[in-house]
């Protein structure tokens, strides 16, 4: 099927540029000689998360619960929970059950969150890893306080292997080399506390796609990195081509729209925030990006359309389509059922979004 048949608004992924991705950055992490588990909330996609294994991917990182449910009743094994579960109620065992059909690994950063992921699992196997904060300032404990919260996990019968760490600071202008230098400290001083109460950190867990390209020596510290979880980096998106992480060449998502409007120096498409999302860094230089047009810019959102400037060139007709690269791409693909795959303009495939709205 050609993909102007299809009505739009719709997603779309280029299968080959998603192959490449995903090729670019296993090669990126065996050079590196780390282990690459990507983040598959960007995704939310058993089929992108079977190509991710395919290429060399240990296991998938995970944002919930839910999202890790949907992943393992597809069959995939080997899951990580990077954050802080507070594991109560049903949650509780869901947990539980979890740990007892794949090889989980679970996060905490505090004493009581260790405590009462002990009283969840009841002896259920899970390996733990202590969540350290490394700059971004959201969850994670202070890394010289990682050794505390390990020693009362392990006391309550947890299976600590490591520390992990986000960094999330990464996502401003100019934060890329800074904040993988930030990363490194932190997991080597979380290590060393770890090391300090008789523990082996055998897992030490960092990464973003920002940092992705970031060299970094590997000797700088006495415990460097062994595991690197980038997200975006699979599909791209308009906060990647802002940042310098990544050119439009490597965007494999768009959102197909249609030109509905046109005057003067802009149209608009019938593409608008239930599609595209709201996420705009104050940085950023618009609602998305047009690769085909990276002069223009999408100016406003309502719910349905988007307005989009351009500069000194021709305006697109009424009728006519465009590709607009999303600024956050994980936020546009949980609005959706489905990704359309295409290579060139052939339709080749449709791939569902197993875990939308997988929040809980």
């Amino acid at each position: 099927m050609d993909v102007d048949a299809l009505d739009t608004p719709f997603l779309t992924v280029d299968r080959t540029v998603l192959e490449r991705n995903l090729a670019t950055s296993a090669r990126r992490a065996r050079d590196r000689g780390v282990a690459w588990r990507p983040h598959a909330k960007t995704h939310k996609s058993v089929a992108v998360g079977r190509r991710q294994l395919a290429h060399g991917a240990v296991g998938l990182t995970l944002a919930t619960v839910g999202e890790a449910e949907v992943f393992a009743a597809a069959g995939l094994d080997d899951l990580f929970l990077a954050y802080p579960i507070w594991a109560v109620g049903d949650r509780a065992e869901r947990v539980r059950v979890l740990a007892g059909a794949v090889r989980l690994r679970i996060g905490v950063d505090s004493v009581a969150g260790a405590e009462q992921l002990a009283d969840a699992l009841r002896g259920a196997p899970a390996q733990v890893v202590v969540e350290v904060d490394c700059g971004h300032h959201r969850t994670g404990v202070d890394p010289r306080r990682a050794g505390e919260v390990a020693a009362r996990a392990v006391a309550r019968g947890l299976d600590v292997v490591g520390v992990f760490t986000f960094p999330g600071h990464a996502y401003a202008p100019g934060g890329r080399e800074t904040a993988s230098a930030d990363e490194g400290r932190a997991l080597d001083v979380a290590a060393r506390s770890l090391t300090a109460v008789g523990i082996e950190p055998l897992v030490r867990s960092g990464g973003s796609s920002p940092t992705e390209r970031v060299d970094t020596e590997p000797h700088a510290f006495l415990h460097p990195v062994t595991e690197t979880r980038p997200g975006v980096s699979v599909f791209g998106d308009a906060q990647q081509v802002e940042l310098g992480s990544i050119g439009f060449a490597d965007c494999a998502l768009g959102v197909v729209a249609t030109v509905v409007h046109s005057r003067d120096g802009a149209v608009v498409v019938d593409a608008g925030s239930k599609v595209l999302g709201t996420d705009r860094a104050p940085w950023a230089t618009g609602h998305g990006r047009l690769p085909a047009h990276p002069h223009a810019r999408v100016v406003a959102l309502s719910e349905h359309h988007a307005t989009v400037v351009l500069a000194d060139e021709p305006v697109p007709a009424v009728g006519s389509r465009l590709v607009v690269v999303p600024n956050h791409v994980c936020t546009s693909v949980n609005l959706v059922d489905r990704l359309v795959v295409v290579e060139g303009h052939e339709v080749v495939d449709t791939w569902p979004v197993d875990a939308r709205g997988a929040n809980t």
